[in-house]
């Protein structure tokens, strides 16, 4: 209880991960749990995951996936798929299904409002070889005001 009232009022961000998100007996679990955060009091931010999904679709489509260190490559193609997969399925499934248990969520993309900037990633290998990784980036800064 006293780490429980640790958090009461604070924002806490949930990272829910792809690979989490193809259980349906789990999804409705973290669901549950995410919601009971919220009534002890935590205010919640959920950043979902959905590289299977993504990985899914593009296969789908004739297109392969291609990692490096377990990074995706990503081409303009690709970047727009992810954007469709994360946005236009991933995360409205998320939104209904805490919404069907009882809460209110709202669902958005880090471009909605600028709220979340990032620049491309310089990413070194590890025999230090600079590899371009495409539209793979790294956050410089979040505007919460929208959350």
């Amino acid at each position: 209880m006293p780490y429980i009232r640790s958090f009461h009022g604070k924002t806490v961000v949930v990272k829910y991960g792809g690979a989490a998100m193809r259980v349906a007996a789990l999804r409705e679990t973290v669901a549950a749990d995410i919601l009971l955060m919220h009534y002890v009091g935590m205010r919640l931010v959920v950043v979902h995951g959905g590289g299977p999904e993504v990985t899914s679709l593009m296969a789908r489509l004739g297109k392969e996936a291609s990692f490096v260190d377990g990074l995706r490559v990503t081409d303009a193609e690709s970047a727009e798929l992810v954007e469709m997969v994360l946005v236009g399925k991933v995360n409205r499934e998320l939104v209904s299904l805490l919404n069907r248990q009882g809460g209110r969520a709202v669902g958005l993309s880090g471009k909605d409002g600028n709220t979340i900037l990032a620049r491309r990633m310089v990413y070194v290998d590890r025999e230090g070889v600079r590899r371009d990784l495409g539209h793979v980036g790294e956050v410089d800064g979040v505007d919460p005001s929208l959350l």
